[in-house]
């Protein structure tokens, strides 16, 4: 299974876009389009684009074929970071440029997509045994924005 992300325009600049965050990804497949005459008269595009990107080893089809919907919560990505130094990167990359904080390890990029950026060892402590300390992860993870993991200990 492929996730396809539906975007305004230009599928090759949200391309661009994550993989400049993700370093690790590649694009493996960009085409552009015209659109059929039935697709104009119902207010679409003269022209519209696709790509299909790589990131960490999973697909993602980038459709770029008008404003027609919008990102919202009902989908998300979580990234899994090992270290405090890869939250505090993808949440800044993430959140530049018109991207957007949010509670609890959850920010928007410019585009309007929900991430929850958090670390591994983060589970461990909401999920401990030890229930003072699930407690204070619980806690301090209602009073962040971006999670720390240092303060959640």
């Amino acid at each position: 299974m492929t996730p396809c992300l539906w975007v305004d325009k230009d599928a090759k600049a949200v391309v661009d876009y994550y993989l400049s965050i993700f370093k690790d990804g590649k694009l493996k497949e960009y085409h552009q389009y015209e659109n059929t005459p039935e697709a104009k008269e119902q207010g679409g595009q003269e022209n519209f684009d696709t790509a299909v990107m790589e990131i960490n080893g999973l697909e993602f089809s980038i459709l770029s074929a008008g404003p027609y919907f919008k990102f919202n919560e009902f989908i998300s990505f979580v990234i899994n970071c090992k270290y405090q130094a890869e939250v505090d990167y993808y949440w800044n990359a993430l959140t530049a440029n018109g991207g957007q904080e949010g509670s609890c390890g959850w920010c928007k990029d410019k585009y309007g997509l929900s991430w929850q950026v958090v670390p591994i060892e983060y589970f461990d402590l909401i999920n401990s045994k030890d229930p003072k300390a699930r407690e204070k992860a619980m806690k301090n993870t209602m009073k962040q924005k971006k999670l720390i993991l240092a303060e959640l200990k």
